[in-house]
């Protein structure tokens, strides 16, 4: 083989906080913390603490693949951590709080853990599983002053990084070498890890800073609204270093007041967040009058945002949304960015495709397949389940020796997503439903989200959540439940009226029911298994 001759170099996180570090030193950080003190920094500043912090994790005796958590808000002590626990070599591994006490107590247990990075927030949780978790050595709570705690060994983190002042020199890693470690929310059973390389992570970092991707460039005002325990915040805290563009993290406070004053102060051009904090956002500039005219474009995944939210976010505010599909297993597979050919369509037709899961972003191929593994044609209207690999999809998960989530076939290896999903020829995808949670009504398939986008259309509906229920007719009908807003009162016929134009007639509820709450996972995503659990004995109306 005869070999090209470029330099060897290896693609690492500490090479992404360098560069902006050098290149862009006096761009702008800026955080909000627990107390709701705002801090502004640059990225110099942030450059030289992640140093520090690498210093003070080498004097603690932390070695090369070491997993070290964080349990923390989007914050610049949070961020310094990110690449300073990267820089050394060790595993950065955020631990989503949102999960039970139990699971995060199995998780870090499971990872074992050698230091815990912990916001004050969330020192009542730390205390009630430190005793579950004996490989934490150290927990450094990330404040200027240690509060009173029963957590064994903790240490503020001020204190902590100033007392390694000797300079630290990252090291020359090997790119294929551990770098984040993130687990699922285990819906299904014990949450599962997926440990991503450095080159994985610079190379979905790449993917993101694209114009496909999410354009992500120098001159940008980032607001992250996605948590940064959220599979590394969608890549977002790596790509707004790559490109050196300003950084807004709002702590956690996110509050449709919140966002809409930092959108206003920071003049944020793109943000990215589930539906459900937009929804919010849309209401708080309603009720105020208020408009937010430097905001230009947003990221939604997670679930898919109603088309009534599209436009009125793009008609009224001038801001484009763009859908992403994504899950832990490798951050983000695709994006919502128009091909030429599709921005030269009419309007109507231009929102439909907005309004899929985005296009198949290269670095990650996709596949259909059916029940016996065969192939399912991209046609836009044939479902099957949806496969991916890349350079960035997790090919197995960190210790676990039964994976039945992957499928080895002549072509290579597949993570099976879970999904139910078409495609079309250009490679917009539209995820029919999760597997587990397609309603199966008379041997045909009734798309859970669909029927739940359409709902929230419907006059009075704050949220919608689609489960099927066992019937003796049908196998299974779907049942709608409903959040209200605020003195609305349930009109049954009109949330049907408003949902006919937008699905087929048999896919109509046989009921609907108002509910105080919709839960949630750890994750964000509607928790369907609990919402049919406490459904199970619903009696359908004659």
């Amino acid at each position: 083989m005869l070999r090209g001759l470029n330099m060897d170099r290896q693609l690492l996180v500490s090479s992404l906080i360098d560069y902006a570090g050098r290149n862009h030193s006096s761009t702008d950080v800026i955080a909000t913390d627990s107390s709701g003190i705002v801090h502004r920094t640059n990225w110099s500043e942030i450059c030289s603490r992640a140093r520090q912090v690498s210093a003070a994790l080498r004097d603690e005796g932390i070695s090369q693949g070491d997993r070290i958590a964080t349990i923390a808000w989007n914050d610049h002590r949070h961020l310094e951590v990110y690449y300073g626990i990267t820089g050394l070599g060790s595993v950065l591994h955020t631990v989503n709080p949102r999960l039970r006490d139990q699971q995060i107590a199995w998780i870090i247990r499971h990872a074992e853990d050698q230091l815990v990075f912990v916001d004050p927030d969330f020192l009542e949780l730390a205390e009630a599983i430190a005793l579950e978790t004996p490989s934490v050595r150290k927990w450094v709570v990330l404040t200027d002053e240690l509060q009173e705690t029963s957590l064994p060994n903790a240490v503020a983190y001020e204190q902590w990084i100033n007392e390694s002042a000797s300079p630290f020199d990252w090291p020359l890693l090997d790119e294929w070498s551990a770098a984040t470690l993130c687990y699922t929310s285990g819906t299904t059973g014990d949450p599962k890890g997926v440990m991503q390389s450095h080159r994985s992570i610079v190379l979905q970092t790449w993917a993101t800073c694209t114009g496909d991707g999410h354009n992500v460039n120098s001159s940008e005002s980032i607001l992250l609204a996605v948590p940064m325990f959220h599979v590394n915040g969608w890549a977002i805290p790596f790509a707004a270093a790559m490109s050196g563009a300003k950084l807004v993290l709002p702590g956690p406070d996110l509050s449709a007041k919140a966002l809409v004053r930092q959108i206003q102060d920071e003049q944020i051009t793109f943000s990215a967040g589930v539906p459900t904090i937009w929804l919010s956002v849309v209401q708080q500039l309603k009720d105020t009058g208020s408009d937010i005219p430097s905001l230009q474009r947003i990221a939604v995944g997670g679930s898919a945002a109603p088309r009534s939210l599209m436009d009125t976010l793009e008609d009224d505010y001038g801001v484009f949304v763009s859908h992403v599909w994504g899950m832990t297993e490798m951050t983000q597979g695709s994006a919502g960015r128009f091909t030429h050919r599709v921005a030269g369509l009419n309007r109507e037709e231009q929102r439909r495709r907005q309004a899929m899961a985005g296009r198949e972003l290269y670095g990650v191929e996709l596949r259909l397949v059916d029940a016996n593994g065969e192939d399912v044609p991209r046609d836009g209207s044939s479902p099957g389940e949806l496969l991916a690999r890349g350079p960035w999809v997790a090919g197995a998960y960190f210790d676990l020796a039964d994976d039945m989530t992957h499928i080895e076939d002549d072509s290579g290896n597949w993570l099976r997503t879970g999904d139910v999903a078409t495609m079309d020829t250009e490679g917009y995808i539209t995820i029919v439903d999760r597997a587990k949670d397609v309603i199966k009504s008379g041997g045909e398939w009734i798309s859970s989200i669909e029927l739940e986008n359409a709902a929230i259309g419907a006059p009075g509906v704050a949220e919608a959540a689609a489960v099927g229920l066992p019937h003796d007719r049908w196998g299974e009908r779907p049942l709608l439940l409903v959040v209200l807003e605020p003195d609305v009162e349930l009109e049954r016929d009109e949330i049907v009226e408003a949902i006919k134009p937008h699905v087929a007639s048999w896919w109509l509820p046989d009921a609907i029911v108002a509910i105080e709450e919709i839960p949630h996972t750890g994750t964000g995503k509607i928790d369907k298994k609990v919402l049919r659990d406490r459904f199970s004995e619903f009696d359908w109306p004659e």
